[in-house]
Protein backbone atom coordinates (compact mmCIF):
# COMPACT_ATOMS: atom_id res chain seq x y z
CA UNK A 1 0.00 0.00 0.00
CA UNK A 2 3.02 2.31 0.88
CA UNK A 3 4.38 2.37 -2.64
CA UNK A 4 0.81 3.39 -4.20
CA UNK A 5 0.74 6.14 -2.19
CA UNK A 6 4.60 6.61 -3.13
CA UNK A 7 3.65 6.51 -6.58
CA UNK A 8 0.57 8.68 -6.55
CA UNK A 9 2.80 10.89 -4.91
CA UNK A 10 5.58 11.59 -7.20
CA UNK A 11 2.96 11.38 -10.00
CA UNK A 12 1.31 14.69 -8.31
CA UNK A 13 4.64 16.08 -7.63
CA UNK A 14 5.13 15.92 -11.30
CA UNK A 15 2.70 17.83 -12.69
CA UNK A 16 3.05 20.10 -9.40
CA UNK A 17 6.82 21.00 -10.41
CA UNK A 18 6.14 20.85 -14.46
CA UNK A 19 2.64 22.03 -14.81
CA UNK A 20 2.05 24.39 -11.81
CA UNK A 21 -0.99 22.44 -10.20
CA UNK A 22 -1.74 23.12 -6.77
CA UNK A 23 -1.37 19.85 -4.24
CA UNK A 24 -5.04 18.99 -4.17
CA UNK A 25 -5.67 19.20 -8.12
CA UNK A 26 -2.30 17.39 -8.89
CA UNK A 27 -3.47 14.47 -6.26
CA UNK A 28 -6.43 14.04 -8.14
CA UNK A 29 -4.82 14.20 -11.63
CA UNK A 30 -2.26 12.20 -10.80
CA UNK A 31 -5.29 9.14 -9.51
CA UNK A 32 -6.69 9.65 -12.12
CA UNK A 33 -3.96 9.24 -14.50
CA UNK A 34 -3.05 6.28 -12.63
CA UNK A 35 -6.00 4.57 -13.14
CA UNK A 36 -7.67 4.49 -10.07
CA UNK A 37 -10.69 4.11 -8.38
CA UNK A 38 -12.49 7.96 -7.51
CA UNK A 39 -12.36 6.35 -4.02
CA UNK A 40 -8.78 5.61 -3.67
CA UNK A 41 -6.81 7.31 -0.65
CA UNK A 42 -4.28 10.11 -1.81
CA UNK A 43 -1.33 10.60 0.18
CA UNK A 44 -1.36 13.84 2.33
CA UNK A 45 0.16 17.38 1.64
CA UNK A 46 3.41 16.44 3.72
CA UNK A 47 4.11 13.09 1.42
CA UNK A 48 3.41 15.23 -1.63
CA UNK A 49 5.71 17.94 -0.39
CA UNK A 50 8.35 15.33 0.20
CA UNK A 51 8.18 13.94 -3.07
CA UNK A 52 8.37 17.45 -4.95
CA UNK A 53 11.50 18.05 -2.74
CA UNK A 54 12.79 14.83 -4.26
CA UNK A 55 11.29 15.45 -7.97
CA UNK A 56 13.48 19.03 -8.12
CA UNK A 57 17.01 17.43 -6.40
CA UNK A 58 16.67 15.12 -9.29
CA UNK A 59 15.68 17.29 -12.27
CA UNK A 60 15.98 21.14 -11.26
CA UNK A 61 18.85 21.64 -9.13
CA UNK A 62 20.59 23.61 -11.13
CA UNK A 63 17.93 26.01 -11.84
CA UNK A 64 15.73 25.51 -8.75
CA UNK A 65 17.60 27.95 -6.55
CA UNK A 66 17.37 30.84 -8.46
CA UNK A 67 13.76 30.84 -9.64
CA UNK A 68 13.38 30.29 -5.53
CA UNK A 69 15.39 33.10 -4.95
CA UNK A 70 13.75 35.17 -7.43
CA UNK A 71 10.27 34.83 -6.00
CA UNK A 72 11.47 35.12 -2.13
CA UNK A 73 12.76 39.14 -3.88
CA UNK A 74 9.41 39.65 -5.12
CA UNK A 75 7.74 38.49 -2.27
CA UNK A 76 9.68 40.80 -0.18
CA UNK A 77 8.79 43.67 -2.25
CA UNK A 78 5.03 42.88 -1.90
CA UNK A 79 5.46 42.84 2.30
CA UNK A 80 7.45 45.94 2.09
CA UNK A 81 4.33 47.58 -0.33
CA UNK A 82 1.67 46.01 2.19
CA UNK A 83 3.44 46.12 5.66
CA UNK A 84 1.02 48.09 7.54
CA UNK A 85 -1.06 44.60 7.05
CA UNK A 86 1.49 42.26 8.69
CA UNK A 87 2.26 40.26 5.89
CA UNK A 88 3.25 36.60 6.06
CA UNK A 89 4.68 34.57 3.12
CA UNK A 90 3.17 31.26 3.11
CA UNK A 91 3.03 28.39 0.04
CA UNK A 92 5.80 27.06 -1.77
CA UNK A 93 8.05 30.28 -2.02
CA UNK A 94 8.08 30.30 1.66
CA UNK A 95 8.84 26.26 2.03
CA UNK A 96 11.49 26.56 -0.53
CA UNK A 97 9.72 23.92 -3.21
CA UNK A 98 9.09 27.12 -5.42
CA UNK A 99 9.85 27.06 -8.73
CA UNK A 100 9.04 29.66 -11.79
CA UNK A 101 5.36 28.19 -12.25
CA UNK A 102 5.02 28.82 -8.55
CA UNK A 103 3.05 31.80 -7.00
CA UNK A 104 3.53 34.24 -4.30
CA UNK A 105 0.49 33.36 -1.56
CA UNK A 106 0.52 36.53 1.47
CA UNK A 107 -1.42 36.11 4.02
CA UNK A 108 -2.62 40.00 5.43
CA UNK A 109 -3.70 40.18 9.20
CA UNK A 110 -5.98 43.50 8.51
CA UNK A 111 -7.81 45.30 11.20
CA UNK A 112 -9.99 46.19 8.21
CA UNK A 113 -10.55 43.75 5.65
CA UNK A 114 -11.35 46.31 2.62
CA UNK A 115 -8.19 48.36 3.57
CA UNK A 116 -5.80 46.27 1.32
CA UNK A 117 -8.40 46.64 -1.35
CA UNK A 118 -8.02 50.21 -1.17
CA UNK A 119 -4.19 49.81 -0.92
CA UNK A 120 -4.17 47.94 -3.86
CA UNK A 121 -6.25 50.62 -5.86
CA UNK A 122 -3.98 52.98 -4.75
CA UNK A 123 -0.66 51.15 -6.40
CA UNK A 124 -3.08 51.13 -9.59
CA UNK A 125 -3.19 47.01 -8.94
CA UNK A 126 -5.70 45.32 -11.44
CA UNK A 127 -6.59 42.61 -9.02
CA UNK A 128 -9.42 39.75 -8.97
CA UNK A 129 -11.22 39.23 -6.02
CA UNK A 130 -12.93 35.54 -5.31
CA UNK A 131 -13.45 33.29 -1.93
CA UNK A 132 -11.26 30.79 -0.97
CA UNK A 133 -11.15 28.26 1.90
CA UNK A 134 -8.77 29.63 4.79
CA UNK A 135 -5.90 27.78 7.01
CA UNK A 136 -9.06 27.89 9.80
CA UNK A 137 -11.19 26.23 7.52
CA UNK A 138 -13.43 29.45 6.74
CA UNK A 139 -13.86 31.33 3.46
CA UNK A 140 -11.62 34.27 3.41
CA UNK A 141 -11.18 36.75 0.48
CA UNK A 142 -8.55 36.12 -1.66
CA UNK A 143 -7.10 39.76 -4.16
CA UNK A 144 -5.14 37.97 -7.25
CA UNK A 145 -2.96 39.76 -9.77
CA UNK A 146 0.22 39.20 -12.06
CA UNK A 147 3.32 41.07 -10.92
CA UNK A 148 6.07 41.86 -13.29
CA UNK A 149 9.63 39.30 -12.01
CA UNK A 150 12.42 41.22 -13.95
CA UNK A 151 14.61 38.29 -12.70
CA UNK A 152 12.44 36.00 -14.37
CA UNK A 153 11.42 37.86 -17.31
CA UNK A 154 7.78 36.89 -16.84
CA UNK A 155 4.51 38.43 -14.79
CA UNK A 156 4.33 36.13 -11.50
CA UNK A 157 0.75 35.36 -9.70
CA UNK A 158 0.53 36.81 -6.25
CA UNK A 159 -2.64 36.17 -4.11
CA UNK A 160 -3.21 38.03 -1.14
CA UNK A 161 -5.24 36.17 1.25
CA UNK A 162 -7.00 38.59 3.87
CA UNK A 163 -7.92 37.61 7.47
CA UNK A 164 -8.98 39.47 10.41
CA UNK A 165 -6.01 40.84 12.66
CA UNK A 166 -6.99 38.39 15.40
CA UNK A 167 -6.29 35.34 12.82
CA UNK A 168 -2.57 35.34 13.29
CA UNK A 169 -2.32 34.65 16.87
CA UNK A 170 -2.91 30.85 15.99
CA UNK A 171 -1.23 31.15 12.59
CA UNK A 172 2.27 31.07 13.75
CA UNK A 173 2.16 27.34 15.78
CA UNK A 174 4.03 25.18 14.15
CA UNK A 175 2.06 22.05 12.50
CA UNK A 176 2.43 18.71 13.50
CA UNK A 177 5.12 18.02 11.40
CA UNK A 178 6.83 20.82 13.73
CA UNK A 179 7.16 23.20 10.47
CA UNK A 180 5.83 26.96 10.95
CA UNK A 181 4.09 27.03 7.67
CA UNK A 182 4.31 30.91 7.52
CA UNK A 183 6.74 33.52 8.32
CA UNK A 184 6.62 37.08 8.28
CA UNK A 185 9.50 39.63 6.28
CA UNK A 186 11.84 39.00 9.14
CA UNK A 187 11.49 35.40 8.86
CA UNK A 188 11.72 35.40 4.79
CA UNK A 189 14.97 37.29 5.08
CA UNK A 190 16.79 35.04 7.47
CA UNK A 191 15.45 32.36 5.11
CA UNK A 192 17.17 34.35 2.19
CA UNK A 193 20.20 34.76 4.39
CA UNK A 194 20.43 30.94 5.19
CA UNK A 195 19.96 29.71 1.25
CA UNK A 196 22.67 32.55 -0.15
CA UNK A 197 25.01 30.87 2.68
CA UNK A 198 24.88 27.51 0.95
CA UNK A 199 25.59 29.14 -2.50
Amino acid sequence: METLTQEIAAAAARMVVEDGLDYGAAKRRAGKLLGLPPRTALPDNDTVEAAVREHIALFHADTQPAELAALRRLALQWMERLAEFRPHLTGAVWNGTATRLSDVVLQLFCDDPKSAEIALIDHRVDYQARSVNGFNGDAVDALSFSSPCAELGEAIGVHLMIYDHDDLRGALRPGANGRVSRGDRKALLARIEEESQHD
